[in-house]
């Protein structure tokens, strides 16, 4: 399975009246979403399936990043990609899916790089800018990709 971890793009601050959950994508933070899906596009990202964080920053990437894939299914909101979610529950959700898929996650940070530790057994996965995505092949981690970056790099 070929699984992409995203990092929702930049958001505006949390402020009063404005709490954390509900803070949405700056517009550089869209720019950065949207250039990340582009990027994604050019190197083979097809998914088969798009699970998002329920936050709104989350959900926002995920609806830009999914339209510069051209991806026209749904795209499901998974309680275990929010900040403080069970990365063991997304294993288990991952683990369901099909084997041959390719599935776009979108989180947060240190939720996204516990689930890259847990997939890889690589104690010192890293952990994603916003707008980075990291490429798993199978437990295997094949490139890291900044919205801003000319190439993917290797860790």
């Amino acid at each position: 399975m070929i699984v992409f971890l995203v990092r929702h793009a930049d958001a505006v601050d949390e402020a009063p009246g404005l709490p954390d959950e509900v803070r949405h994508l700056s517009a550089r933070g869209r720019d950065q979403a949207r250039a990340l899906g582009q990027r994604l596009r050019w190197h083979d990202c097809a998914p088969t399936a798009v699970w998002t964080s329920p936050l709104v920053r989350a959900v926002m990437t995920a609806e830009l990043v999914a339209a510069a894939l051209e991806w026209t299914g749904p795209i499901e909101s998974v309680c275990g990609l929010a900040p403080a979610g069970a990365v063991r529950d997304v294993r288990a959700a991952l683990a369901a899916h099909d084997p041959a898929g390719a599935v776009v996650l979108v989180g947060h940070e240190p939720m996204l790089s516990g689930l890259g530790a847990l997939l890889t057994g690589r104690a010192d996965f890293p952990a994603l800018a916003k707008a980075q995505a990291a490429r798993l092949d199978d437990g295997v981690v094949r490139w890291l990709f900044a919205h801003d970056a000319e190439a993917p790099a290797t860790p």
